[in-house]
């Protein structure tokens, strides 16, 4: 933004409630299990989102590469692993966009709103067309509203509470318990359709979901607080024909490279991922060289750079549950339960059932603990530290035929699957809201979900060097290398908490 343009100014702090009698409320609501009623709404239209979402992408890999015999599309199995992470990818890249518009357009409760509506027409699309068209018109649809929903559902709830609220962070761990209550039931429902109807019933009950998540949070919203519809720093608007011609020639840009061939399946990971760092560079410099933050609203910007790394490091391991994980399940699980063969896409229904378990365990030993719990830099180091080693508790099983990794096994290595994301997700969502500068909230959730992204489109590009007779290598090095990722991180924890001015 230039520094002619004083009416881009936010007003009041997009944080928290806006006055005291607000914040004193929200401080007496206890209503949703000790925390405010307002977050049930927001609770409940993202497990229905997450239950759309992971249904659908439980069964997309194998619907992408199954055979037309089998009701697939036949593709080739590694450029179909490399689909699916970059458009995992691309959900995330997307909430730069949602972020935005809540920023300077709409606020983020409406960007929320509308964006489950995209998602709504996204899943129609994949369940009722048919073929490729069906797959591209659905994924474009879920990414961005799915990316607008993320972004902006997190910033909501963190509207919901004082920065210095101790129930902070049990009520972030609250909302992603609901986040997992619909990843635990999506893949098992819309599996058991796909394995005895068809591709496209998982896909129709997915639009399902994710409509009655609609309906349920259009009747909640008016409960949520103004600050959840503040738009900190509007848009003049004699720039809105400017940003919309840029819009329309950036459609344009992408047609054009995908009708001549630059854009195409198989490199579509590595796009994604050039795309997310020139992003994520942008957005840093941004942010750190605006005339409307403070040196310390700059320095706890300059802490989120380690806390980035090491996200993404973690989301490029963590995310090859849908595609490694999935390829693994596929070929070398033994998936027969008591005479009956459950279907592949249940495996991703095991992380979500232990967060289930644990999500409330953490939030009761993180409020227990109090000041004394480890701080956000000790977390995120653990976390992908636990990670790595999730991915060497595969090597046992390397090298084994089909149906010799018994379900037990790994739904073990899934339990430290989800240790390690309990202390990163979570946690780097509150830390994120906290860190934020005051004009740059949403935005800097943006950030967060920018290193999932880069993550995520990094396990796609990965997955496609995965080989199934050859584990070993694979498994080994990028086990190893979230380790040294993890060591780095604790190494240099007491400069990253002095950047942080007090944030831990």
């Amino acid at each position: 933004m230039s520094a002619n343009e004083p009416e881009q100014v936010p007003v009041g702090p997009p944080t928290g409630p806006i006055d005291a009698a607000a914040a004193g409320t929200a401080d007496r609501d206890t209503r949703f299990f000790g925390q405010p009623w307002a977050l049930a709404h927001v609770f409940g239209v993202e497990m229905w989102e997450r239950f759309s979402f992971y249904g659908m992408q439980g069964i997309l890999l194998i619907y992408l590469y199954y055979s037309v015999a089998e009701g697939g599309l036949g593709m080739d199995r590694a450029v179909a692993a490399g689909i699916v992470g970059a458009y995992g990818g691309s959900v995330y890249l997307s909430t730069i966009l949602g972020a935005w518009i809540a920023d300077r357009i709409l606020g983020s409760e409406r960007v929320l709103f509308y964006s489950a509506i995209v998602i709504v027409a996204g899943h129609i699309a994949l369940a009722l067309l048919p073929g490729f068209v069906g797959v591209t018109v659905g994924l474009i649809l879920v990414a961005l509203g799915s990316g607008g929903l993320k972004a902006n559902a997190t910033s909501v709830v963190g509207t919901l509470y004082r920065q210095d609220d101790p129930r902070r962070d049990a009520g972030f761990s609250l909302f992603y318990l609901g986040i997992n209550l619909g990843a635990l039931l999506g893949p098992l429902l819309t599996g058991l359709l796909q394995s005895t109807l068809g591709f496209h019933w998982g896909f129709g009950l997915a639009a399902l979901g994710m409509t009655l998540g609609l309906v349920q949070y259009s009747f909640g919203r008016k409960s949520l607080p103004d600050a959840a519809r503040h738009v900190p720093n509007p848009l003049p608007r004699n720039r809105y024909p400017l940003f919309a011609g840029i819009a329309v020639a950036g459609v344009a840009v992408i047609a054009l490279l995908v009708a001549d061939g630059t854009i195409r399946p198989e490199n579509l990971s590595l796009i994604v991922i050039y795309v997310t760092i020139a992003a994520t560079i942008a957005y840093f410099v941004v942010i750190l060289s605006s005339r409307h933050i403070d040196a310390t609203e700059r320095s706890r910007v300059w802490a989120f750079v380690p806390l980035f790394i090491t996200s993404v490091a973690f989301w490029s391991l963590y995310q090859q549950q849908f595609t490694v994980v999935t390829i693994y399940a596929d070929v070398r699980l033994d998936r027969d339960l008591f005479g009956w063969e459950m279907p592949v896409s249940w495996v991703q229904s095991i992380n979500p059932i232990f967060i289930i378990v644990l999500s409330g365990v953490f939030a009761w030993l993180w409020t227990k603990l109090g000041s004394r719990q480890p701080s956000t830099p000790v977390k995120f180091g653990l976390g992908v530290m636990i990670m790595g080693a999730a991915f060497l508790l595969f090597l046992p099983f390397a090298g084994g035929g089909p149906s010799s990794t018994p379900l037990i096994a790994l739904s073990g290595i899934l339990l430290v699957f989800t240790i390690a994301e309990l202390l990163i997700s979570p946690v780097g969502l509150s830390v994120t809201t906290k860190l934020a500068p005051e004009h740059f909230h949403t935005q800097m959730v943006a950030l967060f979900f920018l290193s999932v992204a880069l993550g995520t489109a990094i396990s796609g590009l990965l997955a496609e060097y995965y080989d199934p007779e050859n584990e070993v290598p694979y498994f080994t090095t990028l086990g190893l290398i979230a380790i040294g990722v993890g060591i780095m991180l604790l190494v240099f924890v007491k400069p990253v908490l002095r950047l942080m001015r007090g944030v831990r």
